[in-house]
């Protein structure tokens, strides 16, 4: 079986959940793809128990496949460019004091103290891990994810400048957290770590993926502006997506910025001018299918990646552990900042609430920790993150309109 075999058992898989999910579980798209995955997960697992299965041939051909680099190399640019393009500017800019405060300082601050707690439950567990490794796990667990309910939040009448919060938290701060991993894995790399190197490195990918970022929307915008074709004006946008992550990731500059701000630039920066309203409207249903296919196969990625991972009681125990380290964690930034600068962030404790529990884990985190190299260590990390991510999706996911409404009741 070869890449294109699997990837086409890919697709079938996601449509078949898709559709098991919109006939029978009409869970939101994200939760219930996952859902499904989950229970395919589950039955890979134990099918080693009722099934003579050949696990090392089914291992050597998700090796040929390379998984890890397609997430990073081509999925990461994708989700992030869509996730930019359908984010309204004009909201975000109204709460930008909030939102640069959790997405730069939480993001940073988030990183060291998930890996400083990890590494001292590692330790007590008896894993030998890496401080460095634990850094690595800071960073990509703590950028957010809330495409999975951002329904549900509407739905729930959450206020308009929360649901900005969230969402702009989550924009900036994936561009940040995969910054910080892509610095820590290259100082990794290395041999040794060095905060001279790593700061060099974070404002290389940072400063250069933001003004990278600029250029790059702002050609965009002339180009789409010189023509008036739906069919080509998407055909540009996917060539610079492709391109541009990639010319961006070869010069060690953070792509996954530039994206953003790519997106960001052509979804919100004269769009009247650079696209009629049938461009504006086929562009972004395009992305946004690119965004929800995207995010169903790395779903059913992760159920067949988990088969390669061994199981220990003790890396169980420490993925359960981890998801009341990222709870406290988010809760302590949140409450925290909003207690002692009111005025600052201008936000009351139910705003806090949603915001703390609509921090969600979801498909940035599984890309990321895929993406690392081989090792027994990996298998630690990628069990801490599938708990994370599977709490965070489908507990925080469905409850996070109940939170809201309570939230709302209380304060009457």
């Amino acid at each position: 079986m070869g890449s294109y075999e699997i990837f086409i058992l890919l697709i079938c898989l996601s449509a078949a959940f898709a559709f098991i999910n919109q006939k029978f579980l009409k869970l939101p798209f994200v939760i219930g793809l996952f859902f499904l995955s989950t229970a395919l997960s589950l039955v890979v697992l134990s099918s080693q128990l009722w099934m003579d299965i050949d696990v090392q041939k089914i291992e050597k051909y998700l090796e040929n496949s390379h998984l890890d680099k397609l997430i990073i190399d081509v999925f990461l640019g994708f989700l992030l460019f869509a996730g930019a393009l359908h984010t309204n500017w004009g909201n975000l800019r109204s709460q930008i004091k909030p939102i640069t405060s959790f997405a730069l300082g939480g993001v940073i601050l988030s990183t060291g103290i998930i890996a400083c707690l990890f590494y001292f439950v590692a330790d007590l567990l008896g894993i030998k891990i890496d401080f460095v490794y634990c850094l690595l796990f800071g960073a990509l667990i703590s950028p957010t994810d809330p495409i999975a309910v951002l329904g549900i939040l509407k739905e729930a009448g959450v206020p308009k400048k929360t649901e900005s919060v969230i969402v702009g938290e989550s924009l900036f701060n994936d561009g940040v957290g995969v910054v910080l991993f892509i610095a820590l894995l290259d100082t990794l790399r290395v041999g040794s770590f060095s905060f001279g190197h790593f700061g060099i490195l974070f404002i290389q990918e940072a400063v250069g993926g933001i003004l990278l970022g600029l250029v790059y929307g702002y050609f965009l915008h002339l180009l789409l502006k010189a023509v008036d074709h739906y069919e080509t004006e998407v055909l540009i946008t996917l060539a610079f997506v492709m391109g541009g992550y990639y010319l961006a990731n070869h010069f060690h500059i953070s792509g996954a910025l530039s994206m953003v701000v790519m997106g960001l630039m052509v979804g919100n920066f004269r769009t009247s001018v650079s696209m009629s309203d049938t461009t504006q409207e086929y562009v972004n249903k395009f992305w946004e299918l690119v965004d929800v296919v995207l995010n169903a196969l790395l779903f059913i990625v992760i159920a067949f990646v988990l088969i390669e991972v061994d199981f220990k009681t003790e890396y169980v125990i420490l993925g359960l552990v981890s998801v009341i380290i990222v709870l406290l964690t988010r809760s302590f930034l949140v409450y925290l900042p909003l207690s002692v600068f009111p005025k600052f962030f201008n936000l009351n404790k139910n705003d806090a609430r949603i915001i703390s529990w609509g921090g969600l884990r979801g498909g940035l985190s599984l890309a990321l920790v895929l993406s690392l190299p081989t090792s027994s260590i990996k298998d630690v990390l990628l069990v801490a993150t599938y708990f994370t991510v599977l709490f965070s999706i489908l507990i925080q996911g469905l409850t996070i309109g109940k939170v809201a409404q309570w939230g709302k009741k209380s304060d009457q």
